[in-house]
């Protein structure tokens, strides 16, 4: 059998058994198990695939017609342009996620920049660029597969990151990324801010937020091959938000930013959270799709208002 009547025997396959992407995982679990890129496959395409490579790759093919996501196939998932380990312990990190990163990353905590040319006209230049002395400390709250607190150091390396998770399985495979990735970042056991000191610039969470009764009806990938522990929110999937907004007040610096991914229909209810706990500036910004992803705010210990928009 040729590469090229492997691939399309694949794409047939999943197609016939409603996997969808059938094309993508075809072609991501051919590149994993032979190395070929699609330069590669479009000259040597008709070429006899080689009998261990075919008998593995329709083993993996097989495995997938089962539901086993292909990351678990592969063992490797892209984030923010860079490949990450993931396996049962933890939850494959999603592009929606991404958006988390690029906001926490515009924090004005981070940038120091201006807020606009509105606030520019409005405020004086004093408060509209701040300098922050010191290190920028992030902590990541319900870390996986660190996945967010890694691409946030590699791509700003002046800050200061921890990460916490209560899973020890989550963390080991979250140090290994961060070896990987030569990502200098602490991994801290926890469950949630029971073992952490200090405060922080910057906390960012993607937490479980799934209701309960809502994750049997999850596809069968999700249901079945993340980590239930990574997905349930409890019974209305706002459990671990009320411990962000209520806990994270006495480990957030003076003026420190919040920054949660949410569910597309938890908007109001966690905006209401944060508001309740003394956030401002509360904010909601949407995925690609144009779905609520990310609430954010910023806690004031002085309990002075800003009038600037982040």
């Amino acid at each position: 059998m040729t590469y090229q009547e492997a691939y399309k025997k694949a794409v047939r396959n999943l197609n016939e058994n409603q996997i969808s992407d059938a094309e993508s995982d075809a072609w991501i679990l051919m590149e994993h198990v032979t190395g070929m890129n699609r330069t590669r496959y479009y000259v040597d395409g008709f070429d006899e695939m080689d009998p261990e490579d075919e008998k593995q790759y329709f083993e993996l093919i097989g495995k997938r017609l089962q539901r086993i996501p292909v990351q678990h196939l592969t063992g490797i998932q892209e984030f923010m342009g860079m490949a990450f380990m993931v396996n049962e312990h933890v939850l494959i990190p999603r592009q929606d996620t991404e958006i988390l990163v690029e906001e926490a990353e515009n924090s004005p905590r981070i940038r120091g920049e201006e807020f606009g040319d509105e606030a520019r006209e409005e405020f004086p230049e004093e408060l509209i660029r701040r300098e922050i002395p010191g290190n920028i400390e992030v902590l990541d709250m319900c870390t996986g597969s660190g996945c967010i607190i890694i691409s946030m150091k590699k791509r700003n390396p002046e800050l200061v990151c921890t990460a916490v998770d209560v899973s020890e399985e989550a963390l080991a495979v979250a140090r290994e990324n961060a070896r990987r990735l030569g990502a200098d970042v602490e991994f801290i056991k926890s469950d949630m801010f029971s073992e952490i000191q200090g405060q922080f610039d910057i906390i960012v969470s993607n937490p479980p937020y799934i209701p309960t009764a809502v994750i049997g009806g999850l596809e069968e990938e999700v249901q079945k091959y993340d980590p239930f522990i990574a997905l349930d929110g409890r019974e209305d999937g706002l459990y671990f938000y009320r411990i962000l907004a209520e806990e994270s007040r006495k480990y957030l610096k003076d003026g420190g930013y919040l920054y949660l991914e949410i569910g597309h229909d938890q908007k109001e209810a966690v905006e209401e959270l944060l508001r309740e706990a003394g956030f401002e500036k509360i904010h909601t910004q949407k995925d690609l799709a144009g779905l609520d992803r990310v609430v954010s705010g910023v806690y004031n210990i002085s309990g002075e208002n800003s009038k600037i928009e982040s």
